[in-house]
């Protein structure tokens, strides 16, 4: 009774192997590519379709009472009352625009510390970005960011960069 069993099995096995695998669906032909402005769908946006200056996005929370005056990974002390924001990979005082996407509400901050830990979190700004976006009541808020034109904050590199 179990060698016809196994028999079977071995059978069946062998015919699977020998199968042809199955074809792979063929993506959708685009005959040409459509501005995203004159588009009239409701597409997601495509990275490639994005201006250079696009960094990603995600959600973004704030913080400030309770780390207020305390150093910051660059160095310098936190201002819950400045402009600034803890980001994962950009420069120390790097300018990243932060657009509020439920709201359209948008400020430039200056990078200043590494964060944020928090799985899912793109951004930490300080609590006065986070009132310009108007997101202090919610905690969190969906932003897309985008690197200033200008590439560095007009602070002078003494003020923040490591001694040599």
């Amino acid at each position: 009774m179990r060698a016809p069993a196994v028999a079977f099995v071995l059978g069946l096995s062998l015919l699977a192997a020998c199968a042809p695998r199955a074809a792979k669906p063929q993506p959708p032909e685009t005959a040409t590519r459509q501005d995203p402005k004159s588009s009239g769908s409701s597409r997601v946006t495509k990275r490639e379709q994005m201006p250079r200056t696009y960094l990603g996005e995600g959600l973004a929370s704030f913080y400030g009472p309770g780390l207020h005056g305390r150093p910051t990974a660059s160095g310098e002390r936190f201002n819950q009352n400045a402009l600034t924001a803890a980001h994962r990979k950009e420069r120390f005082g790097s300018c990243v625009r932060v657009v509020n996407m439920e709201n359209g509400k948008q400020v430039d901050v200056r990078v200043n510390d590494r964060g944020p830990f928090v799985e899912g979190r793109i951004i930490d700004l300080s609590k006065a970005a986070a009132q310009k976006l108007d997101m202090l009541d919610k905690g969190v808020a969906r932003v897309r960011l985008y690197r200033c034109e200008t590439p560095v904050s007009e602070i002078p590199r003494a003020s923040w960069a490591a001694p040599v």
